[in-house]
């Protein structure tokens, strides 16, 4: 009887006959509801390290692929500066072979 009237005051007694404030039931379920955020919070800190790692990864897929798309790009202009520098040479070659003829002629003509 006594028992009933501290429940009905919001008071209540727990195995150990310890007096709470909260009912027996609701307080067992905010112990297993801390275990689980627990357990959520702990599985969060995981989800984070893996999704830290998977960026990880992936920034350095990107700075291969980039490197690589320059080795390709450098890869693809080689023939291009190839022909012009053999263009420049031929140039510089006809100009020296000009200058040649013109030397040879004014000594043909000495």
């Amino acid at each position: 009887m006594a028992k009933d009237i501290l429940s009905e005051a919001g008071l209540h007694f727990d195995e150990l006959d310890k007096l709470h404030m909260l009912d027996p039931e609701v307080t067992q379920q905010t112990i297993e509801l801390k275990d689980e955020y627990k357990d959520s919070v702990g599985k969060i800190g995981q989800f984070q390290k893996i999704v830290a790692g998977l960026l990880e990864l992936v920034d350095q897929l990107a700075k291969e692929a980039k490197n690589e798309k320059m080795k390709a790009i450098g890869a693809q202009n080689l023939p291009k500066s190839i022909a012009k520098q053999r263009e420049a040479r031929q140039q510089q070659l006809q100009a020296l072979i000009a200058e040649k003829k013109m030397q040879l002629e004014r000594y043909q003509v000495e």
